[in-house]
């Protein structure tokens, strides 16, 4: 039998509807809505994609969503200056540094400016420590994508086992903390797993298995365990399609639950931008 697939979309739905109403409410109270503002530093077609997904997300939702695009030539000092200018005005709710940047601005430094008060995207690195200590509301996008996801499943999530092929620093590092923080037996598989040959041994036993290296196919379909969840957050081009990082059709003949391929994690993560900023909002406001 063929897995479930957990589509993103429907999902997204139900929290944008919460979001809606949630903002209506907000605006009523204090005056104003949340305010996004959306920094991108020169001309890139996958961030041009990005910024149109979010304005109408923001928009369709009751948040302002500002952009401020400067040019590719700036300057790492005149990035910084614009980051401490968003931080102190207060019509500011939440802030977005749209990468890719060009290659004389560190964005990481960028993003570890950010007010954590302000950071829409929950990477500043004292939001990411609340996730160590699991006392957070806002987090990376993605990781609160697939946690989402999982729920969705109606799964006890609680003793099982999880590997985590990818450990970016968007994905699958925080995705890993926030699965032990629900007591999920969880690995984390590297370059180095791959290298040694040892991967589909990992893969083979994993109740759930979250994948984010961006290369397609890079895990077999016959490496899955029979009754899994796999989520799949991989988006690679190959000719015409897009595909993900696991070989679908084998896997999800095996799985219980599977993300497909463009429709699964994708759909979800804007939305969860969008509660991040009404979250920053709220505790603003509370202050």
């Amino acid at each position: 039998m063929a897995g479930k697939l957990l589509e993103g979309k429907p999902l997204a739905e139900k929290i944008k509807a919460a979001i809606t109403a949630e903002v209506a409410v907000l605006k009523n109270k204090c005056g104003k809505p949340p305010r996004l503002i959306a920094v991108q530093i020169g001309d890139n077609a996958s961030s041009a994609v990005y910024i149109k997904n979010q304005k109408k997300a923001a928009e369709a939702l009751g948040i302002e969503y500002d952009l401020k695009t400067l040019p590719a030539a700036l300057t790492q000092a005149e990035a910084e200056k614009l980051i401490n200018e968003l931080n102190a005005d207060k019509g500011v709710t939440a802030i977005i540094l749209q990468l890719p940047v060009p290659s004389q601005i560190d964005a990481k430094k960028l993003v570890s400016m950010v007010s954590p008060d302000k950071d829409a995207e929950g990477m500043h690195p004292q939001n990411i420590g609340k996730i160590l200590l699991g006392k957070y509301s806002i987090g990376p996008c993605t990781p609160m994508a697939i946690m989402e996801l999982l729920d969705s499943t109606g799964e006890n999530l609680y003793g099982k086992e999880a590997v985590v092929v990818g450990h970016s620093e968007i994905v699958g590092k925080p995705i890993s903390l926030m699965l032990l923080n629900r007591f999920v037996t969880t690995t984390v598989c590297h370059i180095a797993t791959g290298e040694r040959g040892v991967l589909p041994d990992h893969v083979k036993r994993a109740e759930i298995l979250i994948v984010a290296v961006g290369k397609a196919g890079i895990v077999k379909g016959d490496w899955i365990k029979p009754g899994s969840i796999v989520i799949d957050v991989g988006i690679n081009r190959v000719a015409d399609k897009i595909v993900g990082d696991v070989e679908f059709e084998p896997a999800a003949a095996k799985a219980a639950f599977i993300t497909p391929v463009p429709g699964g994690v994708g759909p979800l993560t804007t939305t969860i931008l969008m509660r991040n900023t009404v979250e920053l909002f709220k505790s603003q406001v509370s202050k």
